[in-house]
């Protein structure tokens, strides 16, 4: 597997949660039951005196007495607000990766690392709770498969809440410093080679990117090794896809789900970006059953690991997590119809040039956490510098982006209105004919 098919795998990856983030915003919005528990959830931040006065505020959504020494303050509010959109303007126009910038994010605005992991693992879990709509998925979630996942998942989540707490009660610095190097890797791999894209495709004719579910359906031959080992218990799947299906141990499955669960609560995401190229490329799952058991597994990977693993110890901002999830909805359902009026190689260059700026953002921050430690010299005044920069970088970019969108949305609204009332006529047509 070269750097490129793990690039091209991780992308799969991204989209397909994308979509179901997509999906799940569009459930939320269109259901006035779910519009009733997201108001009830949102109440605390309603209430002018509570979001106002951070000193009033009980500790476990965000006051000065949960742990720090970052607290809620009406900027950092605000701010998530607009972490969510434009996390949600990401996922919405380009259809990947929205995801990847909220922890880096919230660590610009001053929330620390464990925080801002906890937060955003409760924002995913509040908001898969609320709108996903199984039953569209399940027919291709694979029961056995998805226990066995999730059995390896709760370990490595467990793993990754405990190595996270244990580094931030040592030393919150480098608890910091952690995150940010993993992030620093992540975002700078996605980052250099979205770009590469973007400028390969300006060189040559467009071609299909493919679907977000798409991915190698001949099996490789690192699975057919792995199938090929009888380890009980064997878990039976595919049958769509193969004549008799397939077998793998379900060893190896809840292995897979050991390493998404580590890393998604390290990283406070949804696990997905490792588990399509571990079941794709690893075990030899189809790219559908691979999708749906992911979407599947969000809900529980992220439920377990913000409540179990973060918000009983006082590690997740409520106030924040329901901001990202009000500014989320707005910026996705803005950036999916933006889509329709918006040039596709713009938006491949956007991406490249958020997750770039996510990639700055966190290398910028590294001297002075390295300073700070006493593992390298330089004056508190030049280290704070670059670490500002590095935020003036992330937020001036990702805000042009933003601006782009929404001012591009806005001035096609009389064109998209009338493709809206078109269509709908169509319907209507249709429907009429039908009778």
């Amino acid at each position: 597997m070269t750097m490129k098919d793990l690039y091209n795998s991780l992308m799969y990856a991204a989209r397909g949660h994308a979509q179901w983030e997509i999906e799940t915003s569009f459930n939320i919005i269109k259901n006035r039951k779910k519009l009733l528990i997201l108001f009830v959830m949102a109440l605390p931040l309603l209430i002018p005196a509570m979001a106002h006065a951070a000193a009033t505020l009980p500790a476990f959504i965000g006051g000065k007495a949960a742990f720090g020494p970052s607290y809620f303050s009406p900027a950092t509010f605000y701010g998530s607000i607009a972490v969510g959109v434009i996390a949600g303007l990401i996922t919405g126009c380009i259809g990947a990766g929205g995801g990847f910038v909220i922890t880096p994010a919230l660590m610009s605005l001053g929330v620390k690392g464990i925080l801002a992991v906890g937060t955003d693992m409760f924002h995913i879990f509040a908001k898969a709770i609320m709108g996903t709509t199984l039953h569209k998925k399940m027919g291709n979630v694979h029961a056995g498969l998805a226990i066995a996942f999730l059995i390896g998942s709760g370990l490595g989540v467990t793993g990754g809440g405990k190595i996270n707490r244990a580094l931030y009660n040592f030393n919150p610095i480098m608890s910091d410093f952690v995150i940010s190097s993993i992030y620093v890797v992540l975002l700078g791999f996605l980052g250099i080679f979205a770009m590469s894209e973007y400028l390969s495709m300006r060189k040559n004719a467009p071609k299909d990117g493919g679907d977000a579910h798409g991915g190698p359906e001949k099996i490789t031959a690192l699975g057919a090794k792995l199938q090929a080992i009888n380890l009980a218990p064997m878990i039976k799947f595919d049958d769509h896809v193969v004549p008799g299906g397939r077998r793998i141990s379900g060893f190896f499955v809840a292995a897979c789900g050991a390493v998404t669960g580590f890393l998604a609560s390290i990283l406070g995401v949804g696990g997905g970006f490792v588990t399509f190229p571990m079941f794709v490329y690893g075990l030899g799952i189809s790219t559908a059953t691979t999708v749906g058991t992911d979407i599947f597994q969000i809900i529980f990977t992220a439920g377990y690991g913000s409540i179990a693993q973060y918000a009983i110890y006082g590690y997740v901002f409520y106030t924040l997590a329901m901001g990202m999830l009000l500014g989320s909805l707005f910026g996705i359902q803005i950036g999916a119809i933006t889509t329709k009026v918006v040039p596709g190689t713009q938006i491949k260059a956007f991406y490249a040039l958020a997750i770039l700026a996510g990639f700055v953002n966190r290398l910028f921050a590294l001297p002075e956490k390295l300073t700070q430690m006493g593992y390298i010299t330089l004056s508190a005044a030049s280290g704070a510098l670059i670490t500002k920069i590095g935020v003036w970088l992330f937020f001036g970019l990702v805000s042009i982006f933003a601006f782009w969108i929404i001012s591009t949305f806005i001035r096609n609204i009389p064109k998209l209105r009338a493709e809206a009332a078109e269509e709908y006529d169509t319907n209507v047509t249709k429907g009429g004919v039908s009778q």
